[in-house]
């Protein structure tokens, strides 16, 4: 069956594309076929309208017009009188997902990468990192090395930390993952089921979206204030057959959002009223820049523990590079789990668990420098947005990495043309279910001041014409 591709999505993966042959529909037609060889693109694909993808890119509609006669030239696609341009069966591979993570690959592209909000490691990696010593190995080379469920002393830690914060945690309740987008993978493909329906925040985490879209399952957006979800269209949701919701009333990402202890206890009422499966990510629970406890709260205690299902991770504190993650559960979800876990990795780095084990001593030293840090840019980011954009508009962040910007354009066609000059940025669309938030970026403010500054005035010169 075809499937239609937005292109807001299609330019999201097709990332900065004009740069691999020296005519535009060439490039554009070329960046297509990788997209197909590698199984990027899923079978049978209707490409965009050509006018709708000609104005996402800032390209002429003449330009996307001789770009996809070449893919049918070439036998990558076929004209259809009235369906558009389908890819050709016999290339079209399948990765499913909507190109929300792309911006994340590597490469030496951007001058300035403005779409993750992922930081550089905390100081005390490098400290934790020299003191891991063949003396700490020695009782476990004997061994094959494999935890599945995680290093033990490591889930005791957690688990320990977990309770002295208010959230009575067992080690058979934890489940350590390969980072927090693992923990939400397996979530989506082993307690919930091919075309099960499922809540979200809109917007939410583009991960997440990306996990749960590759399970096949039906997503709806909640709308989500500063004041929390809509409870009403919570309900109806319900009654049209939801049966779980993914929610981060820990800090938000993208908004900043931390609900305070009123919204979160109204929350954790309507969970157990409906009868749902929550699954809360608190990834960035120790990310707080204003007011409230830190780390901050999420729904443990105020939902009944069966159908509760937390998501954390260490490296937004720590370092992106600590590929450690985790799940609190019931116990017999935690087992069901970590049968799942087996088939996708064996068991999570015993490297890393035992870097994250170290590190685990110096938490509030941690917070307290990340959270100074943080401030510090978010500070300037702030003047520098005022001085350079006086007209876009945004919240200011109790938690986390970035700023969630209205910037009253069109942000998918900002993207497309910043990355012509070098900068990448993340357009809201990204993060929500239905493409919509068009007039939003996410900002990180990791950067220094200087490159931050930078990056603004040549997308000021963008928007005005100048470049």
């Amino acid at each position: 069956m075809a499937r239609q591709i937005s292109a807001q999505q299609l330019a999201r993966m097709l990332g900065p594309w004009r740069g691999a042959a020296d005519r535009l529909d060439e490039a554009l037609a070329a960046a297509v076929r990788d997209l197909v060889d590698a199984a990027l693109l899923p079978e049978a694909t209707t490409l965009p309208p050509q006018r709708q993808l000609a104005t996402t890119l800032g390209v002429s509609r003449g330009t996307v017009s001789a770009a996809y006669d070449a893919l049918v030239a070439a036998d990558y696609a076929v004209a259809r009188q009235g369906s558009g341009t389908q890819l050709h069966r016999r290339h079209a591979g399948e990765v499913p997902g909507g190109g929300r993570l792309f911006s994340l690959a590597a490469g030496g592209e951007a001058q300035v990468d403005l779409s993750s909000g992922a930081l550089p490691a905390s100081d005390l990696v490098a400290d934790a990192w020299a003191a891991t010593t063949a003396h700490d190995l020695a009782p476990y080379l004997p061994a094959d090395g494999y935890f599945p469920a995680g290093l033990p002393p490591l889930r005791t830690a957690i688990a320990r930390q977990l309770t002295a914060e208010g959230h009575p945690t067992e080690p058979g309740q934890l489940l350590i993952t390969s980072g927090a987008q693992q923990a939400v993978w397996l979530i989506a493909h082993t307690l919930l089921s091919h075309g099960d329906r499922i809540a979200v925040e809109d917007p939410t985490y583009r991960g997440a979206l990306e996990a749960f879209t590759g399970a096949g399952l039906a997503l709806t957006g909640v709308r989500t204030t500063s004041a929390g979800i809509d409870a009403d269209q919570l309900r109806a949701l319900r009654r049209r057959g939801h049966t779980a919701l993914y929610c981060q009333p820990a800090v938000h990402n993208p908004t900043g959002r931390i609900l305070g202890p009123q919204a979160r206890r109204a929350l954790g009422a309507l969970v157990d009223e409906l009868g749902l499966l929550a699954v809360e990510d608190c990834s960035s629970r120790d990310l707080v820049l204003s007011g409230g406890p830190c780390p901050a709260r999420g729904l443990g205690g105020l939902v009944d523990p069966d159908r509760l299902v937390t998501v954390g991770s260490t490296s937004k504190l720590f370092w992106g590079g600590i590929r450690v993650g985790w799940i609190r559960a019931a116990e017999p979800l935690v087992r069901k789990l970590t049968q799942a876990k087996k088939a996708v990795d064996l068991s999570t780095s015993l490297l890393d668990q035992m870097l994250l084990l170290d590190l685990m001593r110096h938490l509030d030293r941690a917070r307290a420098l990340r959270n100074a840090m943080l401030r510090e840019r978010l500070d300037a980011a702030h003047a520098q947005l005022k001085a350079v954009f006086p007209d876009w508009r945004w919240e200011n962040p109790q938690g986390g990495t970035g700023l969630w910007v209205d910037t009253g354009l069109n942000a998918v066609e900002l993207d497309a043309r910043a990355r012509t000059v070098g900068i990448k940025l993340a357009p809201g669309p990204t993060f929500s279910v239905y493409d919509g938030f068009t007039t939003y970026l996410r900002l990180p403010v990791r950067h220094d001041a200087g490159q931050l500054a930078t990056a603004l005035v040549v997308l000021r010169d963008l928007v005005a014409g100048r470049r």
